[in-house]
């Protein structure tokens, strides 16, 4: 689908155009397109930015439209604009005519090099080679971030309207964590930003159905959701945000780049776990509000 006009296609839905689920899915990260005027104007090559996706996990995730699923994806490099920050996240040295801060919203993740734009790679160093124009961003909010958000919104309010409740899961994949205390590290990280994007039933829902196919499961550490399940998770409106970071190690060869045999395991359980939570969505409301 061409979306308002763009020349790429940016953003992608899978599955219903009517929500058949109460379950939406969303995955920001894993676009595998890079415009031309981001590789002319980065110091990086395309392989190093590719460090910056979550590599595949559209491929785990797009099987679900099949199941009567409605999935949203970003088709394009995080490299070029994260799909998950808010359009004020911005470091204003990265643009020119440089912007005042007063209108900026200077987060951790910013300061980090990881703002609407990123800035920098670990190991790696800035990703651009001079500040890029204000047009530009402007563009790329308009013909990307805008869109996406704008899916994900339509989407969340006609599963609503259908079915009285609905649930976003925002997906995504993480390195894998470094053990603590001797302990193994987890595999599966769900967020519900420590409650505030969902009801607590969903993410214990979840985090049953990962334990029980075998998967060491964390809650909200270290990963507790970000711009997309503070944007879209309205709870007292009936509409939840739960995120998930599955470990590459599960479904990637060892450089984390290709998919290996065992990712037909991890898209099962990504299957699993959407039905869970489309089960528990459609429990009596009396069982939802008692967690």
């Amino acid at each position: 689908m061409e979306v308002c006009g763009s020349p790429p296609d940016y953003v992608r839905q899978l599955g219903p155009e009517n929500p058949q689920r109460p379950v939406i899915l969303s995955v920001p990260h894993s676009g595998r397109h890079y415009p031309k005027t981001l590789l002319e104007t980065a110091r990086l090559d395309e392989m190093r930015l590719r460090s910056l996706e979550d590599r595949h996990v559209d491929t785990l995730v797009a099987p679900l439209a099949e199941r009567g699923y409605s999935v949203v994806i970003g088709e394009v490099a995080r490299a070029w604009i994260d799909l998950n920050r808010s359009e004020r996240e911005i470091d204003p040295a990265m643009v020119a005519p440089r912007p005042k801060p007063s209108g900026l919203d200077i987060t951790a993740k910013v300061r980090g090099g990881l703002g609407l734009v990123p800035r920098r790679l670990a190991q790696h160093g800035n990703i651009y080679r001079h500040p890029i124009a204000h047009r530009d961003l402007s563009d790329r909010i308009r013909f990307a971030h805008r869109p996406y958000h704008a899916l994900v919104s339509d989407m969340l309010a006609a599963a609503r309207r259908r079915f009285g409740i609905a649930l976003l899961l925002d997906c995504h994949s993480m390195p894998p964590l470094r053990p603590k205390d001797g302990e193994a590290s987890a595999e599966i990280v769900l967020g519900d930003r420590h409650g505030r994007s969902a009801a607590p039933a969903f993410a214990a829902r979840a985090a049953e159905i990962c334990r029980d196919l075998g998967f060491r499961t964390a809650l909200n550490t270290p990963y507790a959701g970000g711009h997309i399940l503070a944007r879209h998770g309205k709870p007292e409106r009936d509409i939840h945000g739960l995120q998930i970071e599955i470990c590459r190690s599960l479904y990637l060869d060892p450089d984390h780049d290709q998919p290996k045999p065992a990712i037909d395991r991890v898209t099962e359980a990504v299957a699993a776990i959407a039905d869970g939570l489309a089960d528990e969505a459609l429990s009596p409301p009396d069982a939802l509000a008692a967690e």
